[in-house]
Parts: structure tokens; sequence; C-alpha cells
């Protein structure tokens, strides 16, 4: 039988340190230019999907798995009237990325000019370190790549034609906002310093820019 050589790197790797399978503590990473996130207005949202197809249609994602989970929960009741939650469920492109941390070939990058989290598929060799990394548990290995694959904030295709990430463009009621954190006068620093925003497990360290404002009224379906 033939070894390819993502097979014999993907060997070596899984026989490395035992330890770097584990969350290790991510040290403080600067960002040289901009440093790209994203609010979902849960307030706003009205679970029609049209951002999880969106995602799939502009970088290609495979039917199986997906980049983008929209996840409806409910319905709960409230004065007798039934209404939903809607979150979001993708990559939250942490400051301090355990993912990056433990990948043993450097597949697992941080962009300098845009501080998005992203993967080279031509490095990757499948080891899933970065799987069992994340605490978001919103990576996967693509079936026709075989390589780790996420959200990239569209950074290989709509970001690189100057557009907004497919998910923004698609969202029918303003429920997504993106935007640079280093920028003062941006939308997304704005509406960060006026309304309650929350992030997912905090405790961890890992310094998520994927904010929520958390749902407080009946949702649509």
């Amino acid at each position: 039988m033939s070894l390819t050589r993502r097979d014999f790197l993907g060997c070596s790797a899984l026989c490395a340190a035992a330890a770097a399978v584990g969350i290790s503590e991510a040290g403080e990473t600067s960002v040289q230019g901009k440093n790209l996130a994203l609010i979902h207005d849960e307030t706003k949202c009205i679970g029609c999907r049209a951002c999880e197809q969106a995602c799939r249609e502009v970088n290609q994602v495979p039917e199986g798995v997906s980049r983008l989970k929209l996840n409806i929960d409910g319905p709960y009741h409230e004065e007798d009237q039934p209404y939903y939650a809607f979150t979001r469920e993708s990559c939250q492109h942490c400051q301090d990325a355990p993912c990056i941390s433990v990948c043993p070939t450097g597949a697992a990058f941080r962009d300098e000019a845009t501080g998005i989290v992203d993967v080279d598929p031509f490095k990757c060799v499948g080891c899933q370190y970065c799987l069992a990394a994340c605490p978001y548990r919103v990576r996967f290995i693509n079936p026709v790549t075989k390589a780790a694959d996420k959200c990239d904030f569209c950074r290989k295709t709509n970001l690189a034609q100057g557009k907004l990430p497919a998910c923004v463009e698609a969202c029918p009621t303003g429920a997504l906002i993106f935007g640079d954190l280093n920028d003062r006068n941006s939308e997304l620093v704005s509406v960060l310093r006026n309304a309650r925003t929350v992030r997912d497990k905090l405790d961890l360290g890992t310094n998520p820019k994927l904010f929520r404002i958390p749902s407080q009224k009946p949702g649509v379906l």
C-alpha cells in the first residue's frame, strides 16, 4: 500500500507529544492591520437561514458539512405566545486561538492583514488537532480537500473582492454587523459601545471576536 505525503505527515503529527492535543494557553497576539470581528444581533434575527445558504454558495461548502449554522431553539412561551431564539454557530476568530497553537504544520494561522483565523489546506495534514482543541466545536474536515475547514469571514472569496462576508450581505434584517475593532469610527465599534453584548466561553481565555446581542423579544420563523 502506498503512503502519501499527507498520510505520512499525519501519522508523524499524531505520534508527536500527546500534550499538544490539549488546549494550550496561547500568548498575547498583536494583530497588524485590521482586527475584523462580527456581531450577531439576535433581536433582529428572524431565523430565515439566508446566511447559511449564502455562505454555502459563495464558499462552495460541500454537502454534509457547514461553516455556519443557525441554531433555532424553542418554542418558548411568553403570555401564551410562542417565540424562538436564534443563535449563530461558527468560528469565533479567537484572539488567542488554541487551534493555532496546537497545529504541528502551521496550517492554522492568523492573517496579519485582517486578524482572521484561517487554514492553509496545502499545509494541513488532517491530524485533527485543531478540531480537538477548538472549544467551540466549529471546525471540520472538508470531504473534498481532506483538510481542516471553517468560517474564514469569506477572506478568500467576498473579502478578496472588496465585499462583505456572504452572510452579512444576505441578511435581510441587518442582524449581522461586520467591521474592524481597530477602527473607532466603524459601525461595529459603535454598536459595541452602546449595546449590551456577550461572548461565549470567555472564561477559557480565547478572547473570541464573535459578539452576540442576546435575544429579548419573540422571533419569527
